[in-house]
């Protein structure tokens, strides 16, 4: 087997780490490009949402690397998200590749024994023995945590730094640094280091940044290039953000969702606008607003793909939520046809309007 796996955020870390532990060979495919996104859309149905055009992209180049099979989070919901797999390995065959597919999916969805044996599918191809499997997996979610940790934490400091960039500059080359290692202990040395440069930052506790929220598809949100890396659009203009959705949430949801105590503030939050499960995690986009301007953040910018059923129900109800809690909230939508200069120009007109809010709270306007 020679894995791989879509580019989504930080999970290409993880997976590096879990790989090189089991010692199975695999493909990192290239970040997202314009590339990536010209070959999905070339070869996708029209009217499919991006991240599923991305991913065709991801796949492409990896397949051309000797990739053979694909891992991808699953959804059973009543979201197209679900039925990426069949319809994703449908198109590939249709253009010559032949590829095996293994769905992680929820275990509420699919059955802890379903699940088991897909997890074994991969693991059976490592000659490690059980030990050693069960720490290279413990080592990649200790991977996917603490990257996700360090990434919150740089989001949120840019606000109050003392030296322009410098919470960008140290998340870059954390990454960077990260990738070059060969194996998870040295990942993690590396990324504790990154953690305790990050916590002795000099920054200004007098300074009171705006702070903004991003909700939304949990795709779109994660993976910088769908969303024209507007986390570090918001790092460059000194506005902290945070973001719940991580891959590393993902997995600690999906572990907890046979007891029902996942999430359990999110959806507590979201109830009174969404009380049922529509799919994808617009309960979840719904809850974060709510819970984010009780956290006195200033607003909330929702991003989802064009067509997208959950979000599109939760861009509706976001001004209700808007309305109720005097919260502005701004969704943007995005697709393979969009440009970054009009996304740009609606950010920071977003921005303007968080500023002159404040002003006008304190001089009484």
């Amino acid at each position: 087997m020679k894995a791989t796996f879509p580019q989504m955020g930080n999970i290409y870390i993880a997976a590096k780490a879990l790989f090189e532990g089991l010692g199975i060979e695999y493909v990192i495919p290239p970040k997202c490009s314009k590339t990536d996104l010209d070959i999905g859309s070339l070869h996708s149905p029209e009217e499919i949402c991006l991240p599923f055009k991305l991913m065709i992209g991801n796949y492409i180049h990896a397949i051309e690397k000797g990739a053979d099979t694909i891992i991808l989070a699953g959804s059973c919901g009543p979201c197209r998200f679900g039925e990426y797999c069949e319809l994703q390995m449908n198109l590939l065959k249709s253009m010559g590749y032949n590829m095996n597919f293994i769905v992680i999916d929820y275990p509420k969805d699919i059955g802890m024994m379903e699940l088991y044996r897909r997890i074994h599918k991969i693991s059976s191809e490592s000659k490690k023995n059980t030990i050693q499997k069960i720490n290279a997996l413990l080592n990649a979610l200790k991977v996917l945590n603490l990257m996700d940790e360090i990434e919150e934490t740089a989001h949120m400091y840019a606000g109050f730094e003392r030296n322009k960039g410098e919470c960008k500059n140290l998340l870059i080359e954390c990454k960077k640094d990260t990738l070059e290692c060969d194996n998870a202990y040295s990942m993690i040395k590396i990324m504790n280091q990154y953690n305790q440069k990050l916590n002795h930052l000099s920054v200004d506790i007098n300074k009171n940044p705006l702070k903004i929220a991003i909700i939304g598809e949990i795709y779109t949100i994660i993976e910088p290039y769908s969303n024209f890396y507007i986390e570090e659009k918001l790092m460059d203009y000194g506005v902290s953000s945070s973001r719940k959705l991580t891959p590393s949430w993902w997995v600690k949801n999906a572990a907890l969702s046979p007891l029902k105590i996942n999430s359990l503030k999110i959806r507590k939050n979201a109830k009174k606008y969404i009380p049922i499960g529509i799919g994808g995690h617009a309960v979840e986009c719904i809850g974060e607003a709510v819970t984010a301007s009780k956290n006195g953040f200033d607003g909330a910018i929702q991003i989802l793909p064009m067509g997208c059923m959950p979000e599109i129900v939760s861009k509706a109800v976001l001004p209700t939520i808007s309305k109720d809690l005097d919260f502005p909230v701004m969704s943007l939508i995005v697709d393979d046809m969009d440009g970054e200069a009009g996304y740009i120009t609606r950010m920071e007109a977003f921005i303007d309007l968080l500023e002159r809010r404040r002003k006008n709270a304190l001089s009484g306007c």
